[in-house]
């Protein structure tokens, strides 16, 4: 089996989210298993010296962007046996940013075509293309509609992961003619029309042979105008192709025995690194040093879609119990303000980092004793499989992934591996935490076992990448 990846980002070189991680993981997941994997990305500005100096140039050529006659340079490193191709233009992608410029229609324009020219140029023909969310989602509707005449081409069978549904790509339906150089008819006819635009990720969708999404929830949400963003309908007539697996985390960096972030390491096994990680947490957030009282962590953007407009309606409120609450996060100011502001209301209780910080979050991980994480909607999340592998249980709204992977406590049977609340109010986040506090104080042996479960839980790459085999193997 050959595959080929087409996407925006790709950790370790740049990212600015889950996308970046997905695509930094699982090809070298599917190598491991003996698959031939290559990986195509454009040259962003901001890759890391390190990686840029192991660049090989292979060739270059001029892409037709509508009229324009485009440079395109092929670059290339090994690494992790997955083979990286890197697009490279100036014009388009030297810049400080990957995303949020007003051309942004155009760049991917340019970059999906240069994508596909490129296959026969290298001589890399894969059996299946795996597209990466809007800015890859036109490949299979261009190698149908533009390159069909390619007979190299003719067999590839494609793949859409759709990551967030949220971003789709609209444009005015002249980019068809201006930078693909195609006629428009797939557009009058409503194949790719959405509200008089082109819809890139509404192309992917009815092109690909088959569409994916990073959790199961998800892919049965955005089938409902509550999560669909205008594509339910679409997405309802082509359910046969839809699926959804969850990401996974990379267990080599986030292993809690062998991090090099934490104070003490530990392991389900012996927890007893684990007080040493909360009582540095502590310090490092200048809250008092206490053993006993449950700390409560949030790491995250700080926008209305992760649901923090709940979490300052009730914080206040929170803060009268035995706890005390740390966040680490930048995002949106209307939120930043009154974290910061509450933080100083209550010094004792409440420290905010406005601020964004690697080794800081992996300490919160392993520090605190509760994960809050609740999201409005979350295709997969990666911070409650995170703070599950470092022993700290989540408080989530159970929606998309975060319903998929964290299995409520039932107090019945004493079980779980988190805690969850199914209606996105204040009221109901507030009554799950306080069931989570509830545990921890007053059932400390039942807790001790929620943390076991939790950690044992398999949310490695290994296990999404053998998923995403199958899919593989079903497309061919």
């Amino acid at each position: 089996m050959k595959l080929l990846f087409a996407s925006a980002e790709c950790a370790p070189f740049f990212k600015t989210g889950g996308l970046g991680d997905v695509i930094g993981a699982l090809p070298k997941e599917l190598a491991k298993k003996g698959v031939e994997v290559a990986v195509v990305l454009p040259l962003h500005k901001k890759m890391p010296a390190a990686y840029r100096e192991r660049l090989e140039h292979v060739t270059s050529f001029y892409v037709d962007v509508g009229w324009r006659s485009q440079y395109c340079g092929i670059e290339r490193l090994e690494m992790d046996h997955v083979t990286y191709y890197f697009i490279d233009n100036l014009y388009y992608f030297d810049r400080d940013g990957l995303y949020g410029f007003y051309d942004d229609g155009e760049r991917f324009a340019f970059f999906q075509m240069a994508f596909i020219e490129m296959m026969e140029t290298v001589d890399y023909i894969p059996d299946i293309i795996h597209v990466h969310d809007f800015h890859t989602a036109m490949v299979p509707f261009l190698l149908k509609e533009k390159y069909h005449w390619i007979e190299a081409y003719q067999n590839i069978r494609t793949l859409l992961t759709i990551h967030n549904i949220e971003f789709q790509g609209q444009y005015h339906p002249e980019v068809l003619s201006d930078l693909f150089g195609v006629g428009d008819r797939r557009y009058h006819d409503g194949t790719i029309r959405y509200e008089n635009d082109i819809n890139f990720l509404k192309s992917g969708i009815v092109y690909a042979d088959k569409v994916n999404t990073v959790s199961r929830s998800y892919a049965r949400e955005i089938q409902t105008p509550e999560f669909g963003n205008g594509l339910e309908v679409l997405l309802r007539q082509e359910q046969r192709k839809l699926s959804g697996i969850v990401n996974g985390i990379d267990y080599e960096i986030n292993n809690p025995e062998t991090d090099p972030a934490l104070k003490a390491n530990y392991s389900a096994a012996d927890l007893a690194g684990k007080k040493d990680c909360k009582k540095e947490l502590q310090e490092l957030m200048g809250l008092p040093v206490r053993e006993d009282v449950p700390v409560i962590a949030v790491v995250s953007r700080l926008t209305h879609q992760k649901g923090f407009h709940l979490v300052l309606e009730e914080l206040e409120n929170l803060l009268q119990y035995d706890v005390q609450f740390v966040l680490l996060g930048t995002g949106d100011p209307s939120l930043e303000y009154p974290f910061q502001l509450i933080s100083e209301w209550y010094p004792n209780k409440c420290a905010a980092k406005i601020t964004f910080d690697v080794t800081l979050a992996q300490k919160i991980y392993a520090g605190a004793d509760i994960f809050l994480m609740p999201s409005k909607f979350e295709p997969c999340g990666l911070s409650q499989l995170i703070s599950m592998r470092y022993g700290t249980l989540p408080v989530v709204h159970e929606i998309g992934g975060l319903k998929d992977t964290v299995q409520p406590y039932n107090p019945i049977e004493k079980t779980g591996t988190g805690f969850g609340f199914s209606l996105f109010t204040p009221y109901y986040m507030m009554e799950a935490l306080k069931k989570a506090i509830h545990v921890y104080q007053d059932e400390q042996h039942v807790w001790d076992n929620l943390i076991q479960t939790a950690m044992a839980q398999d949310f490695s790459w290994e296990t999404s990448s053998e998923q995403y085999h199958l899919l593989y193997k079903e497309i061919l």
